[in-house]
């Protein structure tokens, strides 16, 4: 070998390594197939090209990239004509000292390319043809040969190579899309069954109390109003599940109240005696996993009400190191859990709620012997796929509907982990939204029709007091009403022109607990207020700074070596030496 073909053969070495290494990472086909073409073409020493993708079905082909070649990329042609027809009826590498002997091409006979040499490779997936890569000549001497043939081939192979990965990535993308989808189905399904099963059971008891009743001639009103309300509360939860809303009983209330609260509905309508115990220390759950936590409860004390024939049903919450382990248990008839096995939506709605959220769950019995469903759940929990955290839940309060359409725009376009679930004008609609949809952030506009200040902002920290309520300042607001806004609590300020990262940022630091006020309305405020170094105690001090910078209470307790409890402890001091309410009063007080 000449060194001369020692470089040439280096050089299609390095130009097939850097399209193998192309394919390691790259799922987009069009930007692979450019690469790949252009590196053939620059390396058989021309300047022009197609590569082509053959449908047989249609006996079609389209131009996928076309290098000089009159911009006719993505035009389909039959498949009898051009270079691509001639491959495709060869079924091999042709070449041709003149693109004119082809017969049905596509280019003039004015054009200089109609005179000059044309090579044409497969692109084979195995032995099925796919496609083919054309390259012609520089000038009307250069000629193609047998080895410029094995070259176009190899390069054709890689090309293969992306396609097929392309095609493998976008069908596992809609298997993951169709999986999505289905998840969400079971997921809806299993909010309607149990909230219109538990319900319905709750009805067909106090009708039957009724009749009980008629029948010993005592006055049936009682359990039909009962009845009634019951029905009532039952078509309430059928709408939360088919909005999406989660269970009305988690929130605001610990998870072992609301379990007792369910252990009170079977003792009111059942003869059952209910126990309740929790072991361990009590741990923060996400709101995910204890609504999870709550379904599964009420899904197995309603199968105990409506089929265990139970006297005693016991409930207990294991708090552990590494989750969370929920047990029911009862003494009644069992049943055989392998007979029953793919029938019934709530057996199945068990575990599958349990696996939404990274968990398991375990269900024994035996016929006489009574059933224990044990069901051991992370304390946040653990998505299958890799999608992140949940999406923060965002309602816009505005009366300008361009107003509110900006809004929800600028945060698709800065916060992918964004979701903007509502939109409303006014007040009441706006307090609605909050108590129903339970949004972690609030986006307020400071004239809203109906209230503004204090009585709105109380009104929307009423409805949803864990939601943290952001001041959008529109044009002309006075600084006494953005004090009003601070005194009533909400969480930050932004001006109604601020850009999308600017807004993104205030909804996320928001939702982890920041208070923030941005530049131009920290200086209407009169900038920060200076430290009252005469009142407060040299920690008191340190907090107080940090606090001046925004850092929420974990930040502060890591920054000073000190607890949150004790953080919270101080800004507790801080606020009410500083004869305010809330942290973003303290900050906007001049």
């Amino acid at each position: 070998m000449t060194q001369a073909d020692a470089r040439e053969r280096a050089s299609v070495d390095d130009a097939l390594a850097a399209v193998a290494n192309d394919l390691a990472g790259e799922f987009r086909l069009q930007p692979l197939l450019e690469r790949i073409l252009r590196s053939a073409v620059e390396l058989l020493g021309c300047r022009s090209g197609s590569l082509c993708l053959i449908d047989a079905a249609s006996q079609t082909y389209r131009k996928e990239i076309d290098l000089d070649e009159g911009c006719q990329a993505g035009r389909i042609f039959p498949l009898e004509e051009g270079c691509t027809g001639a491959v495709a009826r060869a079924g091999k590498p042709v070449v041709f000292d003149r693109y004119s002997r082809i017969g049905k091409g596509h280019i003039r006979p004015d054009e200089a390319r109609y005179h000059r040499a044309v090579i044409g490779v497969p692109i084979l997936v195995r032995t099925t043809l796919i496609g083919a890569c054309i390259v012609f000549a520089a000038s009307d001497e250069q000629r193609f040969d047998a080895a410029d043939a094995q070259l176009l081939q190899r390069f054709a192979t890689h090309a293969a190579i992306a396609i097929t990965n392309s095609r493998l990535h976008a069908e596992a993308s809609e298997r993951a899309k169709a999986a999505a989808v289905a998840a969400e189905r079971e997921r809806a399904m299993l909010e309607v069954h149990d909230s219109i099963g538990r319900g319905l059971a709750t009805v067909a008891l106090r009708i039957a109390d009724a009749h009980s009743a008629v029948s010993r001639g005592a006055d049936p009103s009682p359990a039909l109003i009962e009845a009634q309300v019951a029905a009532q509360e039952t078509m309430n939860e059928g709408r939360r599940a088919i909005w999406g809303l989660g269970p009305a009983g988690v929130a605001g209330r610990p998870i072992e109240e609301t379990i007792g609260l369910e252990l009170d509905w079977v003792r009111a309508t059942s003869d059952l005696t209910a126990t309740f115990r929790v072991f361990g220390d009590p741990q923060p759950l996400s709101r995910a996993v204890e609504g999870q936590v709550l379904r599964i409860v009420q899904e197995s004390l309603t199968n105990v009400v409506q089929h265990a024939r139970a006297t005693s049903v016991r409930v207990g919450l294991v708090y552990g190191g590494d989750g969370l382990a929920l047990i029911v248990e009862d003494d009644g008839c069992g049943f055989d859990p392998e007979a029953v096995a793919g029938h019934g939506v709530g057996l199945t709605g068990l575990v599958a709620r349990s696996a939404q959220v990274g968990g398991r769950v375990r269900i024994d019995s035996t016929a006489g012997w009574g059933t224990r469903i044990r069901a051991d759940l992370p304390y946040r929990e653990i998505l299958n796929d890799h999608s992140g955290s949940p999406r923060l839940r965002v309602v816009v309060v505005h009366p300008q509907p361009a107003m509110r359409a900006g809004l929800v725009r600028l945060l698709d376009a800065s916060e992918p982990g964004v979701q903007v679930v509502a939109e409303v004008a006014g007040v009441e609609q706006a307090v609605e939204a909050v108590r129903l949809l339970r949004p972690d952030v609030v986006l307020a506009g400071t004239h809203v029709d109906g209230a503004s200040g204090t009585p709105l902002v109380a009104g929307l920290r009423a409805a949803c007091p864990s939601a943290g309520v952001v001041g959008v300042i529109d044009a002309g607001t006075p600084e006494s009403e953005l004090r009003d806004w601070a005194a009533a609590g909400v969480r930050g300020f932004v001006q109604s022109d601020a850009d999308a990262t600017t807004l993104g940022r205030v909804v996320v630091g928001v939702a982890r607990g920041d208070v923030l006020v941005f530049g131009g309305v920290l200086a209407q405020l009169g900038g920060l207020p200076a430290v009252d170094g005469d009142r407060l105690t040299g920690r008191e001090l340190e907090v107080r700074r940090l606090i001046d910078q925004g850092l929420p209470d974990k930040q502060i307790a890591s920054r000073l070596g000190i607890s949150v409890k004790t953080v919270e402890k101080h800004v507790s001091a801080i606020l009410r030496k500083g004869g305010v309410r809330s942290r973003t009063e303290l900050l906007a007080r001049a």
